[in-house]
């Protein structure tokens, strides 16, 4: 699911949650139970040779298998990251690859005291790097000079020739059907539902006022989906999670691309689609994909590849969004979040509207 922008959603969170616990942050400890502080202040210690005197739970991301910490020393801060999958395929390998092939623009862990750039622990793996104070491209607008900047960048990345040893640890475009098939599935799902909350409620109403869309949207997805599967690829190493969420900008205006934790083989086309995509309703001005290409180059982009990635990622999103929404074991308040960010998806010149606008 997506990052939120602090604009909007944030600001519903925070309308929704008067105790100062943000529901985002609730989300995540309602998956992964958070580590004891001193535990975490004592393996920074005996691993990475860090002397904390405080490391605290952060309510960021989205992802349910991980946990953020900022640990702080006298002398410095820290982003503690903790990955309670252990067979989940680390990022690692590839971070190393972009920081050795010149890319600046990544955050790259401190090794622990063993010189690994991950610990692996009995239960998680444990990933350690510098604090780097900011604000995401949902927070601020990039700047001509930033979206030519990332074009730049996002080019760079996508003509590294990644070894064969490397490649054959991280996950290739199959097209997958997966969430076309589950978002099929949901109408009927919804109304069996027998949840009678005022959040469920209110969701079944909107789900089935905007029924048509949504069957738009899974209808388009099969056709694309079969159409392209004859269509020859050429991979490239895609991010495949590049929205204005995934971008950091310091004081100093320099920004990071963030969030390196899915990287793919894929058709470029699996991260052009977050440009002039409008995930989160931002990046959804032609004038900034306008920028993004002066620094990007001339590409010759699959249209149908494009929107069938820019619909699956819409379908991904309502199927998580839904399961939150229809789970018993959820709490109320991750599923007004989990209605929240639903229903904007629906907004204009939303991600449904430029989806509809390209196919």
């Amino acid at each position: 699911m997506n990052n939120l922008p602090k604009t909007k959603e944030r600001k519903a969170i925070e309308n929704l949650d008067h105790g100062g616990n943000h529901s985002l942050a609730n989300n995540k400890l309602m998956m992964t139970k958070p580590i004891p502080e001193q535990e975490l202040i004592e393996l920074l210690k005996s691993h990475y040779g860090l002397c904390a005197y405080s490391a605290k739970i952060l309510p960021l991301g989205a992802d349910m298998n991980a946990s953020i910490y900022k640990a702080e020393t006298h002398s410095n801060s820290y982003f503690v990251k903790i990955i309670h999958d252990v067979l989940q395929d680390s990022p690692i390998e590839i971070m190393k690859l972009l920081h050795d092939s010149g890319i600046k623009h990544i955050i790259s862990p401190i090794k622990s005291l063993e010189g690994k750039l991950v610990k692996i622990l009995p239960h998680f793996k444990l990933i350690v790097y510098p604090f780097i104070e900011g604000e995401n491209g949902f927070d601020r607008k990039l700047t001509k000079t930033e979206w030519i900047e990332l074009g730049r960048v996002l080019k760079q990345i996508h003509s590294i020739q990644v070894p064969a040893a490397i490649q054959s640890n991280l996950r290739t475009e199959d097209f997958s059907t997966k969430w076309i098939i589950l978002a099929g599935l949901l109408h009927d799902k919804i109304n069996a539902n027998t949840i009678n909350s005022d959040v469920n409620v209110e969701f079944k109403r909107f789900f089935n006022d905007h029924f048509d869309k949504i069957s738009r949207l899974i209808h388009s997805a099969k056709v694309l989906s079969k159409s392209i599967q004859s269509t020859r690829c050429n991979n490239v190493l895609c991010h495949s999670d590049i929205h204005a969420g995934n971008i950091l900008i310091n004081s100093q205006e320099t920004f990071y691309i963030i969030d390196w934790d899915n990287p793919i083989m894929a058709p470029k086309e699996r991260d052009l689609m977050f440009i002039g995509g409008g995930v989160g309703n931002v990046w959804n001005i032609p004038q900034e994909s306008s920028y993004f290409f002066e620094g990007y180059g001339k590409a010759q982009i699959n249209d149908e590849m494009l929107s069938y990635y820019r619909y699956v990622r819409i379908l991904e999103d309502v199927v998580l969004y839904a399961e939150d929404i229809l789970s018993p074991k959820q709490h109320d308040q991750s599923k007004r979040l989990s209605l929240y960010c639903f229903k904007s998806q629906f907004e204009e010149n939303g991600v449904i509207d430029i989806a509809f606008r390209s196919f």
